[in-house]
């Protein structure tokens, strides 16, 4: 199917579809009255027009709903047949996990449930059991509204592979990355640091929010903090590097337990904050 042809499905149609990509009905409803699109960008541009700005509480929760815990393989085959093929290849690192992750995964995503009153939501594909399970016992230690936050975030990635994932042939390379990333190499190996955990926060009022985290991959990058075309209202964030939790891993000693890095965001520009990192130093610039 290519933009076209969505473009042209009846209603009944175009609900089916779009509702698969995405539980919440008002955001179905919404995207499928602001046919047709002009291209794949508007498409995308307007999904997180609609998710961010004309969708409230109850329809991101709603949305919510939609997905199977983590590893829950009993809930994807009984709740959630109608997406379950492409949940499967989205937790497709917690499928081959082993009994113990299994178990890890299903304890914390009860206390996440109990403590915030809806599931853990992350964008699972490419990642492993063991990077979900980092990032949901980091995101544990979140307040409910942080939390309401990072999951929006996060079922707005997942709701743009789905939509990518059915609207096959179409010009989706053309559709701009995270407005904000990063890149950490640590110079005292010449490489890459892997699997370390950075948070994105917002100054809200006088009050620093968690908006967004993630985990640098192999090449050391965190290239998908936000949802694709979603751009950040101008003002004050921070991103907070976990470098204590990466050299432990590497069972190294550092003078610093954690990186924070402070920066403006003025326009809607691309913004790229590598560091460059050891145990007893560190430095940052704006890279582009």
């Amino acid at each position: 199917m290519n933009l076209a042809n969505f473009n042209e499905l009846s209603h009944d149609e175009a609900v089916k579809l779009l509702s698969a990509c995405c539980a919440s009905e008002h955001w179905v409803s919404q995207m499928v009255n602001d046919r047709p699109f002009a291209n794949e960008l508007a498409m995308i541009t307007a999904a997180d027009e609609i998710w961010y700005h004309r969708c409230n509480e109850t329809d991101w929760l709603q949305a919510f709903e939609g997905h199977p815990k983590i590893g829950d393989a009993k809930s994807l085959a009984e709740k959630f047949a109608n997406t379950r093929q492409m949940a499967i290849g989205e937790q497709a690192g917690a499928t081959l996990a082993d009994e113990n992750m299994l178990q890890q995964l299903a304890t914390s995503n009860e206390k996440y449930l109990q403590k915030n009153g809806f599931i853990f939501i992350v964008c699972a594909t490419g990642k492993s059991a063991g990077e979900m399970l980092h990032l949901l016992q980091a995101r544990l230690q979140n307040t409910k509204v942080d939390e309401i936050s990072q999951a929006m975030g996060e079922q707005q990635k997942i709701t743009i592979l789905r939509i990518k994932k059915h609207i096959h042939d179409a010009q989706w390379q053309q559709i701009p990355i995270s407005q904000l990333t990063t890149h950490v190499l640590d110079t005292s190996f010449g490489k890459p640091a892997h699997n370390m955990l950075v948070k994105l926060y917002s100054m809200n009022g006088k009050a620093w929010q968690s908006i967004a985290q993630g985990l640098t991959n192999i090449d050391g990058r965190v290239a998908d903090l936000l949802p694709p075309v979603h751009i950040l209202k101008g003002g004050c964030y921070k991103l907070v590097f976990d470098t204590s939790g990466y050299y432990d891993g590497l069972q190294i000693k550092t003078f610093y337990p954690e990186v924070e890095i402070r920066f403006t965001i003025s326009d809607a520009s691309h913004y790229h904050v590598p560091l460059l990192i050891n145990p007893f130093g560190y430095t940052t610039y704006r890279g582009s």
